[in-house]
């Protein structure tokens, strides 16, 4: 993880930066909204969102076989309308939520 006040890399159990002196926000996985798997939920919520009729979310988060069912069949706006909905969810949902859910897939 990083330091939200100079941007150096921490120890993920660290309470402040060796660096700075900074305390580290235990709610935050880093100081740049990225997860510990490296994934942003505003990135994956927003690729849902705008490009989901395509699966682009579902390759981001991890979910190959999802993203490759949603090309064959984004014909049918099925795959849009869902992708829609899980990007809202993604949005919504809390940082430790959303970091189970990308560990799943």
């Amino acid at each position: 993880m990083f330091c939200k006040n100079c941007g150096k890399e921490i120890s993920d159990n660290a309470y402040v930066c060796l660096n700075c002196g900074a305390k580290v926000d235990s709610n935050l996985s880093n100081g740049i909204g990225v997860t510990k798997s490296g994934k942003s939920k505003i990135a994956a919520g927003l690729l849902g969102i705008f490009l989901g009729g395509i699966g682009v979310n579902n390759f981001y988060t991890g979910n190959i076989g999802l993203g490759i069912i949603d090309i064959l069949f984004c014909w049918t706006a099925i795959p849009g309308i869902c992708n829609l909905i899980r990007g809202i969810l993604y949005l919504c949902e809390s940082d430790e939520s959303f970091e189970n859910r990308i560990k799943k897939a």
